[in-house]
């Protein structure tokens, strides 16, 4: 027996009405079970090995891509039924405009075509409440693509309970170059002096006020005007020192020192950063089986998150490849736990 045959009466079993029935079922209890025990805040997922699993199954990388993003479909709608509240994923690096020109021009029109499924079928997302961000270098987003960015963030901003950031185009290096950039900024520009009683615009309009209103009440002159006579631009002057018998004296603004660089901490720089907003990163996930970063998330990656490296391809993953990660957190928050208190 063939294994081409095998597979079609594997996939024939799977899609039945009753197995799809009884799966559906132990999802929703395995899901269940999951929620007793405590749940991370922030999951970020490396979604590595679409290009190998079309090259594995001699299928196009376009289609890989493809069926990378039903995967993240999947990944959305488990991490949301647990509860998690923030997902981000790396969508789209800086560093892939260096691939083939062919295959940077067919991720950029998946992009579109993603983002408008999303538009258009967003009941996801619009049923976890759950808006979505970009995050990365704008300025570096095709021109005909940043229209279907910005309405797919139009149209989820009203969903305020969960968060999907999606990374496109990024790099850590660059996020942190732009935190630094902002925060050096931040300490640089020279403070704004206080308001005082009078503010230049006020005294501005009271002055031409004071004009219009002597214009208004003289009447032409036919005589030579008297050179001893004070001119308009006199009064006016002249009635600004007495504007209001109560009002405050003008004082002297004493100039606002810069802010004490000695004073910036991470926590500064964490205030610049694309994810400023967002729970601490509590997993890290990368599929695939590479063991590295690769430029997502080194910022957010704290003594406190838990990183995964797992040998399946993006395409592949499930909720069967969640749960055994979810588990693992939640034990190691336990013994986290158990350590806290102990100590006390």
């Amino acid at each position: 027996m063939s294994d081409l045959y095998l597979s079609h009466v594997r996939n024939w079993l799977w899609k039945s009405p009753p197995v799809e029935w009884a799966m559906k079922n132990a999802r929703e209890l395995l899901i269940g079970t999951l929620k007793q025990g405590p749940i991370p805040q922030h999951v970020a997922f490396e979604m590595d090995g679409n290009r190998r699993f079309a090259k594995n199954h001699k299928i196009e990388t376009i289609e890989g891509h493809h069926l990378g993003f039903e995967a993240l479909a999947r990944v959305l709608e488990i991490c949301y039924k647990c509860g998690v509240k923030v997902v981000t994923v790396y969508a789209f690096s800086i560093e892939n405009f260096n691939r083939p020109r062919h295959e940077v021009k067919g991720l950029m029109a998946m992009a579109k075509v993603k983002l408008e499924q999303l538009i258009q079928h967003g009941e996801l997302l619009d049923r976890y409440g759950a808006g979505i961000r970009v995050l990365g270098e704008r300025d570096l987003i095709p021109d005909d693509v940043l229209p279907f960015v910005d309405r797919a963030i139009d149209m989820t901003k009203h969903n305020k309970d969960a968060v999907l950031n999606i990374c496109f185009p990024y790099t850590s290096r660059a996020e942190m170059t732009s935190a630094i950039k902002a925060t050096v900024d931040e300490y640089t520009t020279a403070p704004r002096p206080p308001n005082t009683p009078f503010s230049q615009s006020r005294i501005t309009q009271k002055i031409r006020s004071n004009q219009s209103r002597k214009s208004d009440s003289s009447t032409p002159r036919e005589t030579s005007p008297d050179p001893n006579a004070k001119s308009d631009g006199d009064d006016s002057m002249s009635s600004i020192t007495a504007l209001d018998a109560e009002s405050p004296r003008l004082q002297p603004t004493t100039p606002v020192p810069f802010r004490n660089p000695e004073t910036i901490t991470a926590e500064t720089i964490n205030g610049h950063t694309y994810t400023a907003d967002c729970p601490p990163l509590d997993i890290f996930i990368r599929t695939s089986g590479v063991r590295r970063l690769s430029d997502f998330m080194l910022w957010q990656c704290h003594e406190d998150t838990h990183i995964f490296f797992l040998k399946c391809l993006w395409p592949e993953f499930d909720l069967w490849h969640f749960i055994p990660v979810l588990l693992e957190w939640q034990w190691r928050q336990k013994k986290l736990g158990e350590k806290e208190g102990s100590r006390k």
